[in-house]
């Protein structure tokens, strides 16, 4: 418990200055909580040793610096492979009858959403959802028939063949 009170104390004294330095070191405010929660989560990990430490404060400064270090190499990175490949394909406007599925679904529970995409998206039979889901198979069943019946009503001017032939990504 001591060992408790005395990082939440650590944590206290030096909370805002390392957000502080975490912005300047960042440039960003939410990157900067990124790095200063991760900073301190690796404190805590290690607080039995680090609280003998005789700095702890610029240990923690040192891993935000290495932290905001190795996200501009991988960012860099990423931009190096980007510009190699260039551009990503335009993606095209999504369908009139996309669009419409897509509102029907959001008006669907939860449940149903999840079943009727595990099912038809990713051609799962019932009894691995039940499984992925940890439901009976009833149940999916019943998620299955309510939501078809719920987007059939929703959808009385679509077919079948119509929403199957059109993209809904």
């Amino acid at each position: 418990m001591r060992d408790a009170q005395s990082f939440d104390e650590f944590y206290r004294s030096t909370a805002r200055r390392m957000m502080r330095y975490g912005y300047a070191v960042a440039g960003d405010h939410t990157e900067a909580q990124d790095l200063v929660q991760e900073a301190f989560t690796r404190a805590w990990r290690q607080w039995g040793r680090l609280s003998e430490h005789p700095a702890p404060e610029a240990w923690l400064r040192l891993v935000v610096s290495r932290l905001a270090n190795d996200r501009w190499r991988r960012l860099h990175r990423w931009r190096v492979v980007l510009s190699r490949s260039g551009p990503p394909p335009t993606a095209p406007a999504p369908s009139e009858n996309g669009v419409l599925l897509v509102r029907a679904l959001r008006q669907l529970p939860a449940t149903q959403r999840q079943a009727l995409a595990l099912h038809y998206l990713f051609d799962m039979p019932v009894e691995e959802i039940a499984r992925e889901t940890d439901v009976p198979v009833g149940t999916v069943k019943s998620w299955l028939s309510r939501g078809r019946a719920r987007l059939a009503a929703l959808l009385p001017d679509l077919r079948t063949e119509e929403l199957e032939a059109n993209d809904v990504s």
